[in-house]
């Protein structure tokens, strides 16, 4: 660090939009060899700042210093020409090319005769990934990868530009606690090396392990800044929301002895294993495991994306087999898919189409679609799950994260659901999203529906299940009572499960 200036600081600078103020007066300090927290609940400010920082937009006073002296950074060009890599939560992969292609596009390495130098393009991204301890082939088309997969090739970008500078906004959304373990090792020892580290995310228990300064924002100001991270997640919390919010996990236990769902040896052709459990009424079982351990894969056999190879699927006592997600809609079983931007939602609808897309049939009258029945039932949802009012005017693309979450578990409320899958239902989305995720949760199992919860996070998984079980390698291991588990059971079944680091280079 300099002995006199920050790497990077933000004076008061300010950036506003119709109608809203993101950033008021935003001062930030960025040192190097320094881990830097900033956090807040969506709409705080954080993604203006980031935006900023990263040249994507300019604010509209204040100013931005460069190791004490005032610079403009006029577009992303800019920004990684001084040195900032940023890994938006966005992917910004392109998803037909191959995972080093990927990863040194727009800077690739070439040959002295101009042209691109292929086998040092994967030598190099194999490298990067080496020091990742990531198992990925550079060769690898990347839109072939799983979410978590991608994230990691996202990360591995900023990694080969040797910057002195990164920005990770939520960069461990769709990562397991072993793989966010690997990531937190590799930020450390970058840090060690000098390099400045701008880290955003909604995981606070993570950000408490592995930040080295934080600075929380709400309503577009500073609320609170600590040059050592000495505060605790409460504290943190209560930072963000302005109060007290009291019990993370609000966990009710719901389940009765009747068994709605018997899954009996399935399998598929994408790795499910001999996968049998049975589901209970008004229960919430999670499914454990790391990235890659085949619990995405388990959700997808039991609502009809991926056919059976063999074994039964037991609903409401009657086997049933679905060759299409539509059949596993009618039975009466939903899925909130991981990923809701490309696969949960509509984003040029407003809520009401988003909510009813699955119970067309439901609202229509000789194939007509009865608007005003739409209208009525949405409303009524809006108004229970406390999701935003605009969602009724504006297409959901306009909304939080947690109100999109929200608007993907209405659908299925409406539609009369009686097992939901959840798959990361809390990924990137604040702490008070969550909550509220959290109370919804309870209300579905208040009523008598099932549940399954698939989690990365170790600590959400064990406070809002029943029981929890153990995926490895596409099968389960274990089930147990959540009371009997603990982190540490946890992390222990993900270490036992974790791939060789070798990293397979075809150049």
């Amino acid at each position: 660090m300099s002995a006199t200036h920050p790497l990077w600081e933000f004076v008061n600078i300010s950036k506003s939009y119709p109608g809203v103020l993101a950033n008021d007066k935003v001062c930030i300090k960025l040192l190097e060899g320094s881990i830097h927290g900033l956090l807040g609940e969506n709409g705080c400010g954080k993604s203006t700042m980031i935006k900023t920082l990263s040249g994507v937009q300019q604010p509209d006073s204040g100013k931005i210093l460069h190791r004490g002296q005032s610079v403009q950074i006029g577009d992303p060009l800019a920004a990684r020409a001084k040195g900032i890599a940023t890994v938006f939560q966005e992917f910004s992969i392109v998803p037909t090319l191959s995972v080093g292609e990927n990863i040194f596009l727009g800077n690739m390495p070439k040959t002295r005769f101009g042209a691109i130098d292929w086998k040092k393009v994967h030598a190099d991204a194999a490298q990067v990934l080496v020091e990742m301890e990531v198992d990925i082939s550079t060769e690898t088309i990347t839109g072939q990868l799983s979410v978590g997969e991608q994230q990691l090739v996202e990360i591995a970008k900023a990694i080969a530009m040797d910057a002195q500078m990164i920005i990770l906004d939520e960069p461990t959304a769709a990562l397991g606690e072993d793989e966010i373990e690997r990531l937190h090792q590799l930020l450390r020892r970058m840090r060690d090396r000098g390099t400045a580290i701008l880290y955003v995310s909604h995981r606070l228990d993570e950000v408490e392990r592995i930040v080295d300064e934080v600075t929380i924002l709400r309503n577009g100001q500073v609320v609170r800044a600590s040059g050592e991270t000495e505060i605790s997640v409460s504290q943190i919390v209560s930072a963000m929301v302005g109060e007290d919010i009291g019990e993370h996990y609000p966990k009710e236990h719901n389940t009765s002895a009747e068994i709605v769902l018997q899954a009996d040896k399935l399998c598929t052709k994408n790795g499910v294993r001999n996968v049998s459990f049975d589901l209970h009424k008004g229960e919430v079982l999670g499914l454990g495991g790391v990235l890659g351990s085949g619990r995405t894969e388990i959700a997808r056999a039991l609502f009809g994306v991926d056919a059976l190879t063999s074994g039964k699927i037991i609903l409401d006592g009657k086997p049933r087999r679905f060759s299409n997600e539509m059949q596993a809609i009618k039975a009466g079983l939903a899925l909130v898919p991981e990923n809701r931007k490309f696969d949960g939602l509509f984003f040029n609808f407003r809520a009401s189409g988003n909510i009813t897309a699955a119970s067309l049939s439901e609202i229509s009258k000789m194939g007509i679609l009865d608007l005003a029945a739409e209208e009525s039932g949405t409303k009524r949802l809006i108004k229970e799950l406390e999701i935003s009012a605009q969602a009724e005017e504006k297409t959901v693309n306009f909304l939080s994260g947690g109100n999109q979450q929200k608007i993907v578990i209405a659908r299925w409320l409406f539609s009369d659901a009686k097992v939901l899958i959840l798959d990361e239902p809390t990924q990137g989305i604040d702490i008070g999203a969550k909550i509220a995720v959290y109370k919804l949760i309870n209300t579905l199992t208040r009523l008598g529906k099932s549940i399954i919860l698939i989690s990365s996070d170790h600590d959400e998984l064990l406070a809002m299940s029943d029981r929890v079980a153990i995926v490895q390698h596409g099968a389960i291991q274990r089930i147990e009572d959540a009371s009997n588990l603990t982190h540490d059971d946890l992390v222990r079944a993900s270490t036992e499960q974790t791939k060789s680091t070798k990293i397979q280079v075809n150049a």
